[in-house]
C-alpha cells in the first residue's frame, strides 16, 4: 500500500527532527504533502507532528507546512476590493476559554470601513467556535468560497469555514485536525491558509513563546503589516490568543518596512479595568452564546466583555491607520457599538453571506 523508499525517507527526516535537526522549508513541505494526501501510514503522520512539536517548529519549518496546505488543500478566490484585506484570527489551544472575542472585534473593525476575511473553525476543545456562533447568529457557514467572497465585497466581512470540505477540497487538513488534541504546528499553518490570501492581520498565538516566531513566519509568505499577539491572566500562569484585559500583553509588530517591534503592556495601561478569567467564561450552551453575543454587538452588555472585544478590534484599526494607537481603537470601538453601527454590520453580514 506505501512505497517502502518513501517509506523510509520519512522516516528518517522524522528521526532527524528527534536528534534537534532542523528541516528546509521544500523538505517540509513535501513532508506535509505526502501528509495532507494521506500516503504516510498514521503513526508515522503523527510522528511528525510529536517530533516538531517537540523540537520546535522553525519559520522555515512553519512556512513550509503552510505551503503546502496553501497549495494542495485551500480553495483560492481573488477578491474585486480596492483597500486592503484583513483578516483577524487565532490559533487555538490557548489556555484560557473565553467567549467568542475575535468575531466580534471583527464585526466592530469592518464598520469601520475594514475588509476582513475570517478564516476559522467549529469548536474542538471549547464550547462555541467561531463557526459555531456564526451559524447561530444566522450566517451560512457552509457556503461555497464564492459566496464568502461576495460577502466580503458587498459589505465588507466574509466567514471562510476552515473546516468545510468547500474551502479546505483535499480532506487531508480535516482529517488531522479532528484526531488530535494538542498544539502542533497545524495550529499555526492551517490557520494562516487564508482562501482570500490579506497580507494584513491581527493574529492571536496560544504561547508567548511562539509571538515572535509567528511574527517572522508571517514576514516569510508574504504578509506586510501585522499584530502579533499572546495575552495573559493576572498571575501569568496561562494566557489565550488574543489580547488580554486580565494581565500583560505580549506583542509582535511587523511594520510596513519589514522590521517586527516587540513590546508588552497591562490592559490598566490603556486606563481598562483588569478582568478576571470568569469576567470572560463563554455560555453554557450556544444558544445563551448568541444572545450575549447580541447584547455586546448591540451595546446593552457593558464591562469586561465589552472591553476585551474593543481592545481586540482597536487591534485591527491601528493596524490599518484607523487609530493612531490602541487607546483611540478602543474609543472609536466603544463608539461603533453605542451607534449601532456594529449591530448594523452583523445584520448585513447575516443578508449577504447566505
Amino acid at each position: 500500500m506505501f512505497d517502502e523508499i518513501d517509506l523510509k525517507t520519512f522516516g528518517e527526516k522524522i528521526h532527524q527532527l528527534i536528534q534537534g535537526k532542523n528541516l528546509s522549508r521544500k523538505e517540509t513541505k513535501d513532508m506535509f504533502c505526502q501528509v495532507l494526501n494521506n500516503t504516510q501510514p498514521q503513526l508515522q503522520q503523527g510522528a511528525l507532528l510529536a517530533a516538531l512539536t517537540s523540537k520546535g517548529e522553525t519559520v522555515e519549518e512553519i512556512a513550509g507546512t503552510w505551503e503546502a496546505i496553501h497549495q494542495l488543500d485551500t480553495a483560492k478566490v481573488q477578491l474585486d476590493i480596492s483597500s486592503p484585506l484583513v483578516e483577524n484570527c487565532g490559533t487555538g489551544m490557548d489556555g484560557i476559554k473565553t467567549f467568542n472575542i475575535s468575531t466580534a472585534a471583527a464585526i466592530i473593525a469592518s464598520a469601520n470601513g475594514i475588509h476582513i476575511a475570517r478564516h476559522g473553525a467549529r469548536a474542538i476543545t471549547s464550547k462555541c467556535g467561531t463557526v459555531d456562533i456564526l451559524q447561530e447568529l444566522g450566517i451560512n457557514v457552509e457556503c461555497t468560497p464564492e459566496t464568502v467572497k461576495k460577502s466580503i465585497e458587498k459589505c465588507g466581512i466574509g466567514i471562510f469555514n476552515g473546516m468545510s470540505p468547500q474551502i479546505h477540497p483535499n480532506g487531508g487538513l480535516a482529517r488531522i485536525l479532528s484526531q488530535i488534541r494538542f498544539g502542533t504546528i497545524l495550529n499555526i499553518a492551517a490557520s494562516l491558509a487564508n482562501p482570500a490570501s490579506p497580507t494584513y492581520a491581527v493574529r492571536g498565538v496560544y504561547s508567548k513563546d511562539k509571538v515572535e516566531l509567528v511574527a517572522k513566519v508571517m514576514k516569510e509568505i508574504g504578509y506586510r503589516r501585522a499584530y502579533i499577539v499572546h495575552g495573559l491572566n493576572a498571575a501569568g500562569t496561562k494566557g489565550i490568543d488574543e489580547l488580554s484585559t486580565m494581565g500583560e500583553n505580549f506583542v509582535c509588530e511587523l511594520k510596513e518596512t519589514g522590521e517586527i517591534k516587540k513590546y508588552s503592556f497591562f490592559p490598566q495601561d490603556l486606563g481598562l479595568s483588569q478582568a478576571k478569567e470568569s469576567d470572560l467564561s463563554p455560555a453554557e450552551n450556544k444558544q445563551k452564546e448568541k444572545d450575549n453575543f447580541l447584547n455586546l454587538i448591540s451595546g446593552k452588555l457593558h464591562g469586561p466583555k465589552q472591553d476585551i472585544i474593543c481592545l481586540n478590534a482597536a487591534a485591527i484599526l491601528y493596524i490599518m491607520k484607523k487609530a493612531k494607537d490602541l487607546k483611540e481603537g478602543i474609543e472609536i470601538s466603544r463608539k461603533t457599538i453605542e451607534t449601532g453601527k456594529a449591530l448594523e454590520k452583523l445584520n448585513q453580514w447575516i443578508d449577504t453571506q447566505n
